[in-house]
């Protein structure tokens, strides 16, 4: 099963690729129908979940490499971890299919890379052994600097530099970190690697641990490694910016949470305070410099940068309850600001303008997307009922027992994120009418209706109905916890 889920959008892919030019029109088709089928495969998949049993489920595994001395294996299996975040993939992926039905430049490659795109994020979160999680972490570099650069607006190729050298230069830390563990350890999986982590490798661990940890917090990112996510993001088409915002960054929290903390969990301790103070000043210098933001997209894209300092504040507390917090702030994150690209995107594509000082009553003209919008930051800024909240409220009762400064800072971030959401919904949505926006058209084609109404659903829906997501997270990270806390 999770073969198929990896290899689909492949196939998709080489359909659309496929096409000749005359036909190249139906690419959206072919991506909207393989990665509708890879969602409800993902859909599936967490149904059939087995959540009284802990560990890999649907483990698929066979030698790949062997060499004197190691082995690289090809094993792919998900947990109450990996699980949450590949229906939240599969969602997003379709979304950003849906709002890009209107490319028409080189449709068929620009269809073929965000399936590509899709297939190596699936390998990150499916990958159980060192090495295969490396390449595909590498592998995601390819759709992404493609799409940014030929389909983005602005300085795109600069943009898609800056993000393409801010990685390759974490992942080559992550690399070596890599080697290091299973060189010392004789082995590269990482189930192997949890039951009995590493206690000596030829460099000291420590610096293992940051090696590592450095990769995945550009990922996430938090200051001050932050400074390619606003570039990334103004400068990319839409769809691009939802995957980016929405799994992408999920990647460094789900990072930090699958092989930082099981595999080094002495090391973890040793340096939870620093992680917490870098996690308390992200979440508050975000929100600072969000309030100071004029263009719509940096807006949404620098809240990121502050909402994605909650997953590092949880994971900091080394707790079970402040790690399932984390877990479910990458969960609903992905939700939230995917459906505030969405809803910014759609707005750019009727005003052609991102900056909020020239953008004035638009609910009077489209009321639907004005009401999404309003959603989506309600979510953002952790009203109750919403998926933000229950996210946020877990991440502050996990770590304020262990890091009290640090979660009064965050919780000052919500203040902040109250803010500049409310700010920004009273500078472009209300007001009187201007004569500028007087031929504006509501949303109104299926294909946008669809992607808000499906993200809307999975906010609104975990919100009210926690549970659907917090037993299936809880499952995943007892065992880390465990293994965490016996460190202590």
């Amino acid at each position: 099963m999770l073969t198929l889920f990896l290899l689909l959008p492949v196939a998709g892919a080489l359909i659309a690729i496929a096409l000749p030019a005359a036909r190249e029109g139906e690419a959206k088709v072919i991506a909207l129908a393989f990665t509708g089928l890879n969602f409800a495969l993902a859909v599936v998949m967490y149904v059939v979940f087995d959540r009284g049993v802990e560990g890999y489920q649907f483990v698929e595994r066979f030698e790949w490499i062997h060499g004197a001395g190691f082995t690289v294996q090809y094993v792919v299996g998900v947990d109450g971890l990996s699980a949450p975040l590949i229906v939240l993939l599969g969602l997003l992926s379709m979304v950003s299919v849906l709002v890009s039905w209107k490319i028409d430049v080189k449709p068929k490659h620009y269809f073929a890379w965000l399936l590509i795109l899709e297939s190596a994020v699936a390998g990150v979160f499916l990958s159980l052994d060192l090495i295969q999680f490396f390449l595909f972490w590498e592998l995601e570099l390819l759709p992404m600097f493609f799409l940014i650069s030929q389909w983005g607006s602005g300085r795109r190729v600069y943009s898609a530099m800056k993000f393409l050298i801010y990685t390759l230069a974490g992942s080559a830390l992550m690399l070596v970190g890599f080697l290091v563990i299973g060189f010392g350890a004789k082995t590269f999986d990482i189930e192997a690697l949890t039951k009995t982590p590493p206690q000596e490798t030829i460099v000291p661990l420590a610096i293992v641990f940051w090696a590592i940890m450095l990769a995945f917090l550009v990922k996430l990112p938090v200051f001050p490694l932050h400074t390619w996510l606003p570039d990334a993001h103004t400068d990319a088409p839409t769809a691009v910016s939802v995957m980016l915002a929405g799994v992408l960054l999920k990647m460094g929290g789900y990072g930090i949470l699958r092989i930082v903390l099981p595999l080094m969990p002495n090391e973890a301790h040793d340096f939870s305070k620093v992680l917490a103070t870098i996690a308390g000043f992200s979440v508050v210098w975000g929100a600072v410099i969000t309030l100071r933001q004029t263009d719509l997209k940096r807006l949404v894209a620098y809240s990121s940068v502050s909402h994605m300092g909650y997953v590092l504040l949880g994971v900091s507390a080394l707790g079970p309850v402040g790690l399932s917090g984390a877990a479910l702030q990458m969960f609903t994150h992905g939700c939230i600001t995917g459906l505030l690209f969405v809803m910014v995107g759609m707005i750019y594509d009727r005003t052609h303008t991102r900056e909020i000082a020239k953008l004035r009553g638009l609910m009077h003209h489209m009321p639907l997307i004005g009401t999404v919008f309003i959603v989506a930051g309600l979510a953002s800024l952790g009203l109750p009922a919403m998926s933000g909240f229950v996210a946020e409220l877990t991440v502050f009762l996990g770590s304020i027992e262990a890091h009290p400064a640090a979660t009064m800072a965050a919780v000052f971030g919500v203040v902040l994120s109250a803010g500049y959401i409310l700010w920004t919904v009273e500078r472009i949505l209300h007001g009187p009418k201007t004569h500028d926006f007087h031929d504006l058209t509501d949303a109104k084609q299926w294909w946008e209706i669809t992607a808000m109404a499906v993200l809307v659903v999975a906010i609104i829906g975990t919100g009210i109905w926690p549970a659907v997501l917090t037993d299936t997270v809880r499952l995943g990270i007892e065992p880390i916890a465990k293994i965490v806390e016996a460190a202590s």
